[in-house]
């Protein structure tokens, strides 16, 4: 068994700059994935699945990064994302189905934490949830692989998730 943790940078619309600049320094493979592609996460402290609302072609949410990741062989990984209904440091009025207001994200960064398993990080889990506030109960997503967004009680908000087969 074995677990990972990486930074994951939240930007206010410029994530994507971000990772191609980091992909173009370290190599490796660069994902990104748009909001207008995937949708945007309908985070619940107390479900038992993810969900994720489209996200129209015309918002100008969809073309936004929703998750992006550069993975070099040499090991480095980092993760980033464009905050939803962000733009430029500031938050935007709503243009569909978004976060909640509690939910909208002002930390620079995440820690996202993988395991092989998810009896590997339920562990974890359960310990950073004691004393913190859940955001997103670990709970499957419409990929497959668990995931769970907490914040610690020290204030550090944490993605947990398994590593995908």
């Amino acid at each position: 068994m074995a677990i990972s943790t990486v930074t994951h940078l939240n930007f206010t619309g410029n994530a994507r700059a971000a990772l191609e600049y980091y992909h173009a320094i370290f190599g490796g493979q660069l994902v990104i994935g748009t909001y207008g592609e995937g949708g945007v996460p309908q985070d619940s402290a107390d479900s038992d699945r993810v969900t994720f609302a489209p996200v129209p072609a015309d918002s100008p949410n969809a073309d936004l990064v929703g998750f992006g990741l550069v993975a070099a062989e040499n090991g480095f990984r980092i993760a980033a994302y464009d905050v939803f209904d962000a733009r430029g440091g500031v938050l935007a009025g709503a243009d569909g189905p978004g976060r909640a207001d509690a939910l909208v994200h002002t930390e620079s960064l995440f820690v996202l934490l993988n395991g092989d398993s998810l009896e590997e990080v339920a562990g974890y889990w359960t310990g950073l949830a004691d004393g913190g506030r859940v955001i997103q109960s670990l709970a499957p997503t419409p990929w497959g692989t668990p995931y769970g967004m907490v914040t610690d009680r020290f204030g550090v908000t944490w993605i947990v998730g398994v590593n995908p087969g």
